[in-house]
């Protein structure tokens, strides 16, 4: 087997699209430091949401009749695209429009799309991913979550691990067991939890930068009704496959350091060395490659093709490239003759009005969160993995 990155033409129609996306952005983002753009997907910010869905640019490729606007998944790829190149605060509702409501589209009951869509496409209900588990690893077929049919639904027991803002999402779409164990990609289905159930409770897990992001998910006893089921008992293996395909796939998957990029660009100015200038012209090179890599992964959506191989690829040397850019960063400017270690700890998005102390503060928060780049959406080896037997090496 190979892999297809098939890049489609341009359109005037898309090119338009991006300025209104960018005149939206150049507004809506006025206030907004580049401390917080840095954040961009993984901020949470409700308000910012309800702006973007007022605009139709939330659940963009959904039907109409489920609060969505019938457009393509390359309209939906530009905007996604703008959004992240700008650092917008879009990530409240980010795992319902990326991941969540396609499944949902996809697997769901017509209750189930009626009663979740349209809310989430207006920027009102929020989704969070319930797959990886505290002794699970990288392997997501090793997951231990059960769920235990009872009378009328199922009865849930386990956790759920780097639940990114649990403490602040409506619902959960949770992959457990509802099979045998001994089957080792079977006996798994998906569920639709409300949050406020009784017998869940989430823990918050501070990272490196002492935020509190990540959160541990434990059930005990937690009764799901039967209504909650997505898709077909004993098939979550394979629905979650399809997920991790739209995860995988998109701008998110190399634009996370983008905004240190941009202002390690700015910082080196017109005037940088030689060296200066062949390293980034590398990492630019970089990024426009990952990124028409990654474009021809929305035709392919649109097609419907299964993408779950090459999403595979561009996750994995996105995340290389995305993890290399504060290295090459602090290789190529002294960050200590910038700001001083002593007053690192006094700046903050507010006080970061010059370019110095910008770039300064945009490095430090990325090189914090840059160990987590390889892990969420699939751990590298995992990645290797699945290319090496799509090319048949295993």
């Amino acid at each position: 087997m190979s892999f297809r990155f098939d890049i489609p033409p341009n359109a005037q129609h898309l090119t338009d699209l991006r300025q209104e996306v960018r005149g939206f952005l150049a507004e809506a983002m006025r206030d907004i430091p580049a401390e917080e753009a840095a954040r961009s997907w993984h901020s949470f910010d409700p308000a910012f949401s309800r702006k973007v869905a007022e605009k139709g640019w939330i659940g963009m490729t959904w039907p109409k009749q489920y609060g969505g606007h019938g457009r393509t998944v390359i309209e939906r790829y530009v905007v996604i695209e703008e959004f992240l190149a700008a650092g917008a605060p879009i990530g409240a509702h980010w795992t319902g429009d990326r991941q969540s409501g396609p499944l949902l589209l996809r697997y769901g009951t017509e209750e189930q799309k009626m009663a979740l869509l349209p809310a989430t496409a207006a920027g009102e209900l929020f989704f969070c991913i319930g797959m990886s588990e505290p002794d699970a690893g990288s392997d997501l077929a090793n997951i231990k979550t059960r769920a235990r049919k009872v009378s009328d639904g199922w009865c849930v027991n386990g956790a759920k691990i780097w639940t990114s803002n649990a403490h602040r999402r409506n619902y959960m779409i949770l992959l457990c067991r509802t099979g045998s164990s001994e089957e080792r990609h079977g006996g798994m289905s998906q569920f639709l939890v409300d949050l406020k159930s009784p017998g869940i409770s989430i823990r918050g897990i501070r990272n490196m930068a002492n935020e509190h992001h990540f959160n541990e998910v434990v059930f005990t006893d937690c009764f799901i009704p039967d209504a909650a089921l997505v898709g077909v008992a004993g098939e979550g293996w394979k629905q979650v496959n399809a997920e991790l395909g739209f995860e995988r796939s998109g701008p998110e998957r190399f634009l996370t350091s983008y905004i240190l990029l941009r202002e390690l660009v700015r910082q080196l100015g017109p005037d940088a060395p030689e060296r200066a200038r062949i390293a980034v012209g590398r990492l630019l090179a970089h990024l426009v490659t990952l990124r028409s890599m990654s474009f021809s992964l929305a035709a392919a959506l649109e097609a419907g093709r299964d993408i779950a191989s090459e999403a595979s690829v561009v996750k994995s040397m996105g995340s290389e490239f995305e993890q290399s850019i504060p290295e090459i960063a602090r290789d190529l400017v002294d960050l200590q003759a910038l700001v001083p270690d002593d007053e690192m700890d006094r700046i903050s998005p507010a006080a970061a009005n010059d370019t110095a102390q910008t770039y300064a503060s945009v490095l430090h928060h990325v090189m914090l969160h840059a160990p987590s780049f390889s892990i969420y959406g699939g751990t590298r080896e995992i990645l290797r993995g699945i290319i090496a037997k799509t090319l048949g090496l295993r």
